[in-house]
């Protein structure tokens, strides 16, 4: 394929189409060849590619939080280690959100240099959630620590792989402050594996094309998009638009955490101002800088155009300001585990504020904007090893007007897939007492908000660490247009027995005895449009289908 300057819009689909094939490779490999449970069935992971001067280039199609981790990744490697320093064969590893601009620390990202004629020209990058990183619970998150020295090894910029020799004891040392040090060890040689795939298929493109056309054609790309994305602004009314939304609490014991955020569009650039959101929290929902540039750059995607390509030129026309000393922009060393509520929440705020903005067609009422997430610790019975299984829950969906909400599903800017029940019980001493839908929990509307899940898993050994990170337990998804608003989510220990307990949306530390259940239901999405407006059919077939049950709510 010979290359030329990407005028030709065909020319430049199948380039940028090549070029996510490489990132969607290793993406695929990276889930087929890790160990852990969270990245090989939840794919708790993402990939990308970069050039030298740290410009991403293309991102699979996985998790857009993740983006904010591999950026910062890629520009603590190029300051820490000079590229002429850099050998053929090395590999770098993070994840400190201070010393690295990762979001937290079980997000561990691996680099590594791609050389063409003996030269550092591109960088493949990919990050994986690690289910332990050690720290003061097991999972490594705690809504109520107090620094990030509470939540596991902290890792900055460091050279694991030298010349193509792998530093064993370095590796050792990482996966030895670890929950499940054999986990972490051969999750992150795939992960290491994984890079040295992509580097072999972008230089089997530069071979095939010319290192010239290869870097024209991707400058062009870039310029393209940046373009794309400033006609779409455009479009738009010059003016501000604001919107709140809350945490139930900021993981510090302080009541209604308020995210604000004003969306100004002004001159052919969005310029999204944090003002007025709740300063810097006591617990672990504080947002590191790199965590609230992937939300915003996710939200003006997802809301412009999502046909936009992942890459550097969707930076260049926007612009964000955050208080100092704030929940979204703390000082170190503010603890930044559980960031992803937090993100799911600003996320939230800047669908709210675009309401000014999109036509009524495209106004959506909030989802659940949340990311609960359950952790369960103990003794295996089979390898008498100590286990961590985590998972992240989706929720409901903000209805449109003539759209449903969609159920139970990840929104927003996490993206891991389903946990099979079957994969839960073979791995862990656990038992899964129900999984379902939340029936009444979407909120009512002339379109319905999407329902919420019901995960309830009985423990089957004694001593059984229990953790939750969640939230809207006492806030609900706001519904337009009329629209009601979703439910609000759930977490009971033992329910149905006599010593039923509900229990708050953040619980750090629970020892659990053999047979006791803990049950969560996550949140519902917003109604759309007044329900009296629903028609009889759509009513029927909820009933029918169990979504809505008369007579509850």
């Amino acid at each position: 394929m010979n290359l030329r300057p990407l005028a030709d819009p065909i020319l430049m689909e199948v380039f940028s189409n090549r070029l996510l094939s490489i990132t969607e490779e290793m993406g695929t490999n990276l889930i087929r060849a890790s160990f852990s449970t969270n990245i090989k069935e939840r794919r708790d992971c993402s990939v990308g590619l970069f050039d030298a001067a740290g410009r991403l280039i293309a991102q699979a199609a996985h998790i857009p939080l993740h983006l904010g981790s591999l950026l910062g990744a890629v520009e603590a490697v190029r300051h820490d280690f000079p590229l002429a320093e850099m050998c053929e064969g090395d590999a770098f590893l993070c994840n400190d959100p201070y010393l690295a601009a990762g979001t937290h620390m079980p997000d561990i990202s691996v680099v590594t240099p791609v050389f063409v004629d003996g030269e550092v020209r591109f960088f493949t990058a990919n990050i994986g959630h690690h289910a332990d990183v050690g720290g003061r619970v097991p999972g490594s998150i705690a809504a109520d620590a107090l620094s990030v020295f509470e939540e596991g090894i902290r890792i900055p910029a460091t050279r694991i792989r030298h010349a193509g020799q792998l530093d064993g004891g370095l590796l050792r040392l990482i996966a030895e402050n670890t929950r499940e040090p054999e986990e972490r060890r051969l999750d992150l040689m795939a992960q290491i594996a994984a890079n040295d795939l992509g580097a072999r298929r972008v230089l089997e493109l530069v071979a095939q094309t010319g290192i010239e056309a290869v870097t024209s054609a991707i400058d062009d790309i870039l310029s393209y998009t940046a373009q794309r994305l400033r006609n779409r602004i455009a479009q738009l009314k010059p003016g501000s638009y604001t919107f709140t939304t809350y945490l139930d609490d900021d993981g510090g014991g302080n009541e209604k955490a308020p995210l604000t955020v004003t969306v100004h569009v002004e001159s052919g650039q969005l310029h999204f101002d944090f003002a007025g959101s709740a300063p810097q929290s006591k617990g672990a929902l504080n947002v590191p800088e790199s965590g609230l540039k992937a939300t915003v750059f996710y939200a003006v995607k997802a809301l412009l155009d999502p046909g936009l390509l992942p890459n550097s030129g969707l930076f260049e026309a926007v612009r964000i300001t955050a208080p100092e000393g704030s929940i979204v922009n703390p000082h170190f060393p503010a603890a930044v585990g559980a960031r992803s509520i937090t993100c799911q929440k600003i996320a939230g705020a800047i669908f709210g504020a675009f309401r000014g903005l999109l036509p009524s067609e495209d106004v959506m009422a909030s989802s659940n904007d949340v990311l609960p997430a359950i952790v369960c610790s103990g003794r295996h019975r089979r390898s008498g090893r100590t286990y961590v299984y985590l998972e992240t829950l989706g929720g409901g969906a903000g209805a449109r007007l003539g759209r449903d909400g969609m159920d139970g599903i990840q929104v927003h800017v996490t993206n891991t897939s389903n946990l099979p029940v079957e994969a839960l019980e073979n791995e862990y001493p656990l038992l899964v007492e129900e999984y379902g839908l939340v029936a009444n929990s979407g909120g009512a509307g002339t379109s319905r908000g999407g329902l919420g899940i019901a995960r309830q898993i009985r423990v089957l050994e004694d001593n059984t660490v229990f953790g939750c990170r969640s939230d809207s337990h006492l806030t609900c998804a706001e519904g337009v247009f009329d629209g009601m608003p979703g439910k609000p989510g759930r977490l009971v220990r033992n329910p149905g027995r006599p010593d039923e307990q509900e229990l708050p949306s953040k619980v750090s530390r629970l020892v659990l005895r053999a047979g006791e259940s803990m049950r969560i239901e996550t949140p519902g999405g917003g109604g759309a449009g007044p329900p009296e407006q629903r028609t009889a059919e759509r009513v029927a077939e909820d009933v029918r289908t169990g979504k809505v049950l008369p007579g509850r709510r």
